[in-house]
């Protein structure tokens, strides 16, 4: 499955419906510090860190990436419940991961460091898991 990711600054409302669905499924764990996945994604389009995985014109998965000096976070990853198990997560961080290093930044994944599912990804991924 072809997955380009981009950088999402304005949302087309195709692209929101498609936001909404990615994250209707998200545990309240992984939307946190933001009350809801609405906030989540407004936050993320205003900040400009928002990533999202496109196949066909249509919004698969998405993750928040936030570009500091010292570092870059990613956080929120998510894939539409539906497209699960296909890759799009992998591709998701294979890009956050060609980003950074083309930066000259280290990668580290954000997230709440008591959740088995953010322990497990940073495991997979080789990167280090910081407490959001």
């Amino acid at each position: 499955m072809p997955v380009h990711v981009e950088t999402l600054t304005a949302a087309s409302p195709q692209d929101r419906l498609d936001l909404a669905k990615i994250y209707a499924d998200a545990p309240g764990w992984l939307l946190a510090p933001h009350a809801d996945a609405e906030r989540l994604i407004a936050a993320g389009l205003e900040r400009g860190t928002l990533i999202a995985g496109r196949f066909n014109d249509r919004l698969l998965g998405a993750a928040l990436l936030e570009r500091n000096d010292d570092c870059w976070r990613l956080s929120h990853l998510c894939v539409r419940r539906i497209t699960r198990g296909r890759g799009v997560a992998r591709r998701l961080l294979d890009e956050a991961k060609r980003l950074a290093e083309a930066a000259g930044k280290p990668l580290r994944l954000a997230g709440p460091v008591d959740q088995l599912q953010s322990q497990a990804l940073a495991a997979r991924s080789q990167l280090p898991l910081d407490p959001m």
